[in-house]
């Protein structure tokens, strides 16, 4: 959808969602219910596309790297559920990340790990992509 890489900066990607968002806008299609539906459903995905590619892009990372930081040093865990291979860890104040491609053995040791905020410190929080999907207070 969005043919990103790695080397794709914020405001490519930027210009690659307005587009994406001009060409499938439901308002183009007001004459059409299918094609008005049908642009509905992709508008909703690029949207989530494109705020998933920000949230992990290595720019975001590093505006945010002092916040991110603070809250993985020193603020507990309140939760975390692993499904598929995302991990979502739910820190206090509801400040929650999701941590892609974390393979469910990880998941497991994590979980068995007598000190689960020393494990993800070690081998979850800069090991690999994530996102804040959540409005930090910090």
């Amino acid at each position: 959808m969005f043919e990103a890489t790695p080397a794709t900066t914020l405001a490519d990607l930027k210009v690659k969602y307005r587009n994406l968002i001009k060409e499938w806008h439901p308002d183009k299609f007001a004459d059409d219910e299918v094609k008005k539906a049908e642009a509905d459903l992709k508008s909703q995905k690029i949207i989530e596309a494109y705020h998933c590619l920000v949230g992990i892009h290595p720019e975001t990372h590093a505006a945010n790297m002092e916040e991110y930081t603070k809250i993985t040093n020193s603020m507990f865990m309140d939760d975390f559920v692993h499904s598929g291979t995302t991990l979502k860890i739910t820190f206090q104040e509801g400040i929650v990340y999701e941590y892609y491609g974390v393979p469910k053995n990880t998941y497991i040791k994590m979980v068995n790990s007598p000190t689960v905020g020393r494990f993800a410190k070690r081998h979850i929080f800069n090991s690999f992509p994530y996102r804040n999907i959540s409005k930090s207070n910090v």
